[in-house]
């Protein structure tokens, strides 16, 4: 995984690309021209659902990601149930961390794994705790936008030929739960990056511990390697760093709106198209977009001590999971 270099490609990615995109701009837009913004920002967070088993025939997505949209929803509503104490909200970053990790491996859930988990629990509690939004409205909305983009994720099942494909049994798609050795230990480096990350949050700002857990989770990834741990963390922090640069010059422009449900899909669109390439170069996307939509939620879109703070988390964070590595057998690392 070069910083110089792009991996081979695996194939098309612009389908999933396109349905990323229209999963978290469709929502924002509707809802704008509804008069309740804040409730497509929240539906926005709904996309990360078609984000899993992307390289799935669609048959058999349709079976995997309705488990995908309940863990996201449960995840969001233990973040809006502990948004109100700091306490909370880091006991929770930690029980998310390792119970996503412990069923995305244990049930063979492949890429992006616990991370959007641990995301939408932070972002939920952050959101909640400053936002209007009665939680049981923020659960729905949330609820719809899982539930329309697993409709958008559907949508080749139109086509005689995707519906002529047998579907594979769920015991397959999901098999387990078991754990391997290789998932055991990465279990055991989520375990530890979350405690380790909420400690150090407790010390910087109890409301950023999810942003440097998800950071180390994010570099820890699916790749039981140690080299694949200090190449993603170093990718995460050069991506971060960048990114922040973007935003700092896109949130210069104040896009709101349907001009920002446009700007949020054509970063979620991009983010897909390299992701599996280019690491670094797909986090210089993602960061933006994540900074975006939450400042879009909050109503401080455009603050640069925020982007100067994701900066600080995400150096914390990727430090953390890249370190985690070398609890990896040194021959794991030459596999």
């Amino acid at each position: 995984m070069s910083l110089f270099a792009f991996a081979p490609s695996r194939g098309p990615r612009w389908p999933l690309a396109t349905q990323a995109a229209l999963g978290i701009a469709a929502p924002i837009a509707i809802m704008t021209l509804l008069g309740q913004p804040s409730l497509g920002y929240i539906a926005a967070s709904g996309a990360f659902t078609v984000l899993f088993a992307g390289s799935a025939p669609t048959i058999d997505r349709a079976r995997v990601l309705p488990f995908v949209a309940i863990g996201l929803i449960a995840s969001a509503a233990l973040g809006v149930a502990a948004s109100g104490s700091p306490w909370l909200v880091s006991i929770g970053v930690v029980v998310v961390a390792i119970a996503s990790a412990a069923l995305s491996f244990g049930f063979r859930l492949g890429p992006p794994g616990p991370l959007f988990f641990v995301l939408v629990f932070g972002l939920s509690a952050h959101v909640a705790a400053s936002s209007p939004v009665a939680p049981l409205v923020y659960l729905a909305a949330l609820a719809g936008g899982c539930a329309f983009s697993y409709t958008v994720a559907m949508a080749p099942l139109l086509l005689p030929r995707a519906r002529s494909e047998s579907a594979r049994p769920l015991r397959e798609l999901l098999p387990g739960p078991s754990l391997d050795a290789d998932s055991r230990l990465l279990l055991l480096r989520v375990a530890i990056v979350a405690v380790l990350g909420v400690l150090l949050g407790l010390v910087v700002d109890p409301a950023r511990t999810y942003w440097i857990v998800g950071s180390a989770v994010a570099v820890i990834g699916i790749a039981a390697a140690r080299r694949a741990a200090v190449q993603r963390g170093l990718h995460r922090m050069l991506g971060t760093l960048v990114g922040a640069g973007l935003y700092a010059l896109l949130a210069l422009l104040h896009p709101s709106g349907l001009w920002l449900a446009l700007l949020l899909g054509a970063l979620q669109f991009a983010i897909e198209l390299v992701v599996v390439r280019h690491y670094a170069l797909a986090l210089v996307f993602i960061t933006p977009l994540v900074l975006l939509l939450t400042g879009a939620a909050t109503g401080d879109i455009g603050s640069m001590g925020v982007a100067g703070e994701r900066i600080v988390d995400t150096v914390v964070g990727a430090a953390l999971g890249a370190a985690s590595g070398f609890l990896h057998p040194r021959a794991t690392a030459q596999a």
